[in-house]
């Protein structure tokens, strides 16, 4: 068996150390992995030994529990037991009463030795929690996990992802609050899958699904610059440090190898401060801005409008002033205006006083075709119905206060071409919002995906083969060609 190989080597190798941890199973009851490392045939080893449920959580029990495991498999821990490490609990760690005091109390050699790999989790942590914007960001990025794990969001992730990248879909990591290094794996999924996040939001805010858009609504206001700055800057940190917690959980590592890792890490990370790498990190950041129509402009603080009577004095409180609420855009909207013959025309609107002057659209296209689509003010026209121009466009609004951004998921759907002159078309509801259009002539069929639930409507045909639907409950119109 291999528990019996791993026994004899100990005994051939004659010293050894012990690792232990503690981990609640599904139950939620406390197992106790125990690991010995030792010296055999030229090569450090770390070998399981065993796996079993802690019925005290104590220094007394935990140490017992360890002392009889060692006793079970006869191995001599008094005078070959040279080394125990775990994580710096206190129940683990104490000097005076903890297990690691009350193991060496009977195996006098068994030296402690805090895990390395815990100590850099704990550098981590605490390094976080002193800047409060790093907290607030990690905060945000496990919201980001809980809102897109619901099944509904889910499915809808997958499919945005299907359409945007090729490949397999990625997920969103769960943040361990134990592996802080691991959570490099979240900067880096988010940081790849941003514009598609973005994508995903907007959707569901446009949906008005009730909490779900609201909650949708305020993660997307909190996904600004400063949020993509953090992100870019911990998926350079957290990378390296990774790869410092990789090594340092290698059974082949020693103490030299362990201090000129933790100390090149240092020195990376002090290269970090260097002016030539912040340009570096702030043309990524800008780029991911970019893809994800995010604006660069630095939003500056209102100024405080006092009253005109207190010119001349000094003022020493503002109490019961009265001051305008001059505000940036908080929220733009991108509507639909009217539709013209062939022709469909959106209005972006802005919450903001004063209200908006600047408007400036782009989309997905790197550059907005002036034959398909024009642009006047806070006005778009889509001069041409055709599938080319699907895609995300956004409506930048901006007073001297600041700036905000709308968006508009604009896809035009063209069924097979039909060879028949006549212009029959049988339409018809179907759940979920979908409206089916089928011309009368066998193997001729589409099916248009609509924002809102038709309820009524009316069908006309014009010469060039383009087909109106007019919903009327809503006062919309769908162009599709045939």
């Amino acid at each position: 068996m291999v528990q019996t190989e791993i026994i004899k080597e100990v005994k051939d190798s004659e010293v050894f150390s012990i690792i232990a941890d503690e981990t609640k199973d599904l139950g939620k009851k406390e197992q106790v992995s125990l690991v010995l490392r030792y010296y055999y045939n030229g090569t450090v080893h770390e070998s399981f030994l065993n796996f079993q449920q802690a019925e005290s959580l104590d220094a007394a029990g935990l140490s017992s529990m360890i002392i009889k495991c060692l006793e079970k498999y006869d191995l001599e821990y008094r005078t070959n037991l040279v080394g125990q490490g775990y994580d710096g609990a206190a129940v683990m760690s104490g000097r005076h009463s903890g297990v690691s005091k009350r193991i060496q109390d009977v195996a006098k050699y068994a030296f402690y030795v805090h895990c390395t790999a815990h100590c850099l989790n704990l550098v981590l942590v605490d390094s976080v929690k002193s800047v409060p914007e790093a907290d607030t960001f990690f905060a945000v990025l496990q919201r980001l996990y809980n809102f897109i794990s619901g099944s509904y969001v889910h499915k809808r992730w997958l499919q945005i992802q299907q359409d945007m990248y090729s490949g397999q879909p990625r997920e969103l990591q769960k943040l361990s609050d134990t592996r802080w290094a691991c959570r490099y794996s979240a900067c880096r999924n988010l940081k790849d899958r941003l514009p598609a996040v973005f994508r995903l939001l907007q959707e569901i805010v446009c949906d008005n699904s009730g909490d779900r858009s609201v909650e949708a609504r305020g993660l997307l206001a909190q996904l600004d610059l400063t949020f993509i700055g953090l992100l870019a800057t911990f998926n350079t940190i957290l990378g390296q440090s990774k790869f410092l917690s990789d090594m340092l959980q290698s059974p082949s590592v020693d103490l030299a190898t362990a201090v000129n890792l933790v100390e090149a890490l240092l020195d990376t990370l002090q290269q970090y401060r260097d002016d030539n790498f912040f340009e570096d990190m702030w043309k990524e950041v800008e780029e991911m801005a970019v893809k994800c129509q995010v604006s660069l402009e630095k939003q500056e603080k209102r100024p405080q409008i006092l009253s005109s009577r207190l010119c001349g004095s000094v003022v020493t409180s503002s109490t019961g002033a009265r001051r305008e609420n001059l505000d940036p855009p908080q929220l733009v909207f991108v509507t639909p205006f009217r539709n013209l013959s062939n022709t469909e025309v959106y209005q972006c609107e802005a919450d903001a006083n004063p209200p908006a002057t600047h408007f400036r659209w782009r989309s997905t296209h790197q550059i907005i075709p002036n034959d398909a689509i024009k642009t006047e003010g806070n006005k778009l026209f889509f001069l041409k119905l055709t599938s080319d121009l699907n895609g995300l466009y956004t409506c930048e609004a901006s007073n001297e206060y600041g700036a905000g951004i709308g968006s508009l998921y604009w896809q035009k759907v063209c069924p097979v071409s039909s060879s028949t002159s006549s212009a029959n078309i049988a339409c018809k509801e179907q759940a979920g919002g979908l409206l089916s259009v089928n011309l009368l002539e066998p193997g001729t069929s589409t099916l248009l995906v609509l924002g809102s639930k038709v309820q009524q409507w009316a069908v006309t045909m014009s010469r060039n083969r383009s087909c109106t639907v007019d919903l009327s409950a809503t006062g919309k119109y769908l162009s599709f060609c045939i």
